[in-house]
């Protein structure tokens, strides 16, 4: 599996992302909260994704940038744990990550909290 995350890997459905936030699970592990839920919908890949960091806490959009990116990296490089699991039950995901930090934390911290996030989720 290449370590890629394509258009359709991302959540971009109005309706997906409206069901995910009223009807999803959730779990946190700080600083990154997790909210996912399974969907009926076929899709082209076992899981869509998006990141999301408030610009309540981080006002400058350079900063809120380079924490999507950091979350990305980090689901882009271990995604194939979430796809082996998800095909081996065979079922298909939509999930939210949500910085809830107060302060930018660095690269290690991020994916330590989201490894342990993404062994839950299958």
């Amino acid at each position: 599996m290449a370590n890629t995350f394509h258009k359709q890997e991302r959540l971009c459905s109005k309706k997906q992302i409206d069901l995910l936030f009223s009807k999803g699970k959730s779990q946190l592990t700080y600083p990154v909260k997790i909210i996912f839920i399974d969907t009926p919908v076929a899709l082209q890949f076992p899981a869509q994704a998006m990141f999301v960091v408030p610009k309540r806490q981080f006002k400058k959009a350079h900063d809120r940038n380079k924490l999507k990116r950091r979350m990305r990296e980090v689901y882009r490089l271990n995604k194939k744990i979430i796809y082996g699991t998800l095909q081996a039950n065979g079922k298909k995901i939509i999930v939210a990550f949500i910085y809830v930090g107060k302060k930018i934390e660095e690269f290690p911290v991020i994916e330590k909290a989201m490894l342990k996030q993404i062994t839950l989720l299958g």
